[in-house]
């Protein structure tokens, strides 16, 4: 199962026979459904309402992405992932103290991976960039502990978390940014739009990622709008920022290693208002990049699987885990989807 990306200027993607078919230019190309598990559309491309149905009937779902990388529509089958006793379950938990202990440990996963990330920076340096990665693990595993110790019944604990989450970005990307070469290195996050090159390759890989994380939560039966951390706001997905949290490392480790690897080069980016753009070149380094660490097979819960269907494994194990289930997720992506459809 693959993320069919479809980011070339004039693209045109269309049924053929039972497949799906892209045209760009004068090359064509096709691929089975039976493959796909969704499609992500950037600006300058094109598809026909055939494509729809085909990708509806198969349980493949169509992604949108602006200039930026953030997603900002979404073509989705019209029922619901699971039972409607998840969703109910959502919003009874929404800022209460079970809730809250949920968002936990979302963020202490989140954490956990970044400190994961930051020793295996660590194992292949020297010199001082070794040093300044130590400090930044001791200081999140500082961060990790007080997050442990926090009461999810005291009357601040939301604006504790936010307060825990800035500090442990700080540290974090603060060290990210000072083993990078010195072109790439960068003051913060920054968004809409990036003020510097790494920020605008995280941001498009972070858009990249939420469309991931909201079909998760789609097929786990999980309301993505109904917010644990996040605000509810009008037409905003909350829970999917609140559960795209643990993953965020897994983009920050691919675009480290494309920079770090001189694979980037300042001609993959344009130049806007207050700041950088992504340009074609740009996304067709990035997008592989990305598809392809996902597809990497790692050890996650004393089994081996592939990088995207850890993001399932926990949608799931937390579904189960507010309806009091114990059975541990399944992990194959196609044998849940036929178990949501049955």
């Amino acid at each position: 199962m693959m993320q069919l990306v479809i980011n070339s200027y004039g693209a045109f993607l269309h049924k053929y026979q039972k497949t799906f078919r892209v045209k760009v230019k004068d090359r064509q190309f096709r691929f089975s459904p039976k493959k796909v598990d969704s499609i992500l559309l950037t600006t300058g491309t094109s598809f026909s309402t055939d494509a729809v149905e085909l990708a509806i009937e198969h349980n493949i779902d169509f992604i949108f992405l602006d200039k930026h990388g953030d997603p900002y529509a979404r073509i989705w089958r019209p029922k619901m992932g699971s039972t409607a006793a998840i969703r109910r379950k959502q919003l009874e938990l929404s800022e209460t103290p079970a809730g809250y202990q949920s968002i936990m440990e979302i963020i202490g996963k989140k954490f956990s991976s970044q400190i994961s990330l930051l020793k295996t920076l660590k194992r292949a340096r020297k010199g001082e960039s070794v040093a300044i990665l130590e400090k930044a693990i001791q200081g999140l595993e500082e961060i990790r502990k007080k997050l442990k110790a926090a009461n999810p019944e005291m009357a601040q604990i939301s604006k504790t978390l936010r307060g825990l989450e800035g500090s442990a970005g700080r540290i974090y990307f603060g060290a990210l940014s000072k083993i990078l070469p010195g072109k790439y290195q960068f003051d913060g996050r920054s968004r809409d739009p990036a003020a510097d090159y790494f920020n605008c390759l995280l941001n498009y890989g972070y858009g990249m990622l939420y469309g991931m994380v909201e079909r998760a939560c789609i097929l786990a039966g999980l309301d993505p709008h109904v917010g644990l951390l996040h605000t509810d706001n009008y037409n905003k997905k909350s829970f999917v920022f609140d559960m795209i949290e643990p993953f965020r490392p897994y983009v920050d480790e691919t675009v480290v290693k494309l920079i770090t690897t001189r694979q980037v080069k300042q001609v993959y980016f344009e130049k806007i208002p207050d700041g950088y753009t992504l340009n074609q070149a740009g996304k067709e380094l990035l997008i592989p990049a990305v598809n392809d660490f996902f597809e990497e097979s790692i050890r996650y819960q004393g089994r081996n699987i592939k990088r995207k269907h850890t993001i399932q494994y926990e949608c799931h194990r937390i579904a189960n885990t507010w309806l009091n289930r114990e059975e541990e997720p399944d992990v194959n992506v196609v044998e849940m989807q036929e178990l949501v459809e049955g």
